[in-house]
């Protein structure tokens, strides 16, 4: 056999395709490492509720998970009610954050996540961009209380516009990442896919180059930095596959198949 890796994934746009389908190929590309001894760890910015049925559709029932872009760590466990323990939660105060982008997003939506339970939001988000059913609540009570992560929407500007106007900004004491469309992920400073992996790089006791990472946005850059093999989905914009050692195929054509045979 050989030497058992960490193998982290992300899950939309590597795992399963942009409309949600895992393709049977990946399925038994991710069964077959996981049963040649690799540690596979689904490393995501979906929050719990998200997370875990795509979990069951891989039959992952041990092992780790990264959630909300590394704010959250659950260790799996089959024999509880729930399948899962949370092990790691960094919260941070929202209320500057959402302040200063409110400034400049004003018809944005915001959301922050409820562990295990789904979000509240000011406003109801696109349907099917949200897992659980939402909650609408005043923007004062989305800043009352420490929060995992906070998510703004804006469906009338692009991904390029959140770059640019949210540098501008100059957020401090949080990390930020933009999505694949005007979608913006804040989470605690420090807190990362990459720096909740190493947490359990170490939990596992293992080296650091048998580390590998697959992922396809810019959520994923730190991650892939991160693995001592990092690869980029086909699909990924030029800077996150600048950011990684190789790039596979696309999503659309089961590229992180290729990734997981070759560790067989």
């Amino acid at each position: 056999m050989s030497t058992p890796h960490l193998i982290a994934l992300d899950i939309d746009g590597t795992t399963v395709n942009h409309e949600g389908a895992l393709s049977p190929a990946v399925r038994d590309a991710v069964t077959a490492v996981a049963d040649a001894g690799h540690h596979v760890t689904i490393a995501t910015g979906r929050g719990i509720i998200g997370t875990l049925p795509i979990l069951d559709r891989l039959g992952l029932t041990t092992g780790y998970a990264v959630c909300a872009n590394g704010a959250i760590t659950l260790r799996l466990d089959p024999t509880s009610d729930a399948g899962y323990e949370i092990v790691e939660s960094v919260t941070f105060d929202p209320a500057p954050a959402l302040t200063a982008l409110r400034e400049h997003f004003p018809s944005a939506l915001v959301a922050v996540e409820e562990l295990g339970v789904g979000f509240k939001v000011s406003a109801p988000f696109p349907d099917g961009e949200l897992d659980g059913i939402p909650e609408v609540v005043s923007f004062d009570e989305l800043m009352s209380t420490p929060v995992t992560r906070v998510t703004l929407r804006d469906p009338s500007a692009t991904s390029e516009e959140f770059i640019e106007r949210t540098a501008r900004i100059g957020l401090h004491g949080v990390e930020y990442a933009v999505g694949w469309s005007a979608w913006l992920d804040i989470t605690p400073e420090g807190v990362s896919k990459g720096a909740a992996l190493e947490v359990i790089r170490r939990w596992l006791a293992i080296e650091p180059q048998h580390t590998v990472a697959v992922g396809d946005q810019r959520n994923d850059v730190e991650m892939l930095r991160w693995a001592a093999r990092g690869v980029a989905m086909g699909n990924a914009p030029d800077e996150v596959k600048a950011a990684a050692d190789e790039v596979t195929g696309d999503v659309d054509d089961d590229g992180l198949v290729d990734v997981l045979t070759s560790l067989l």
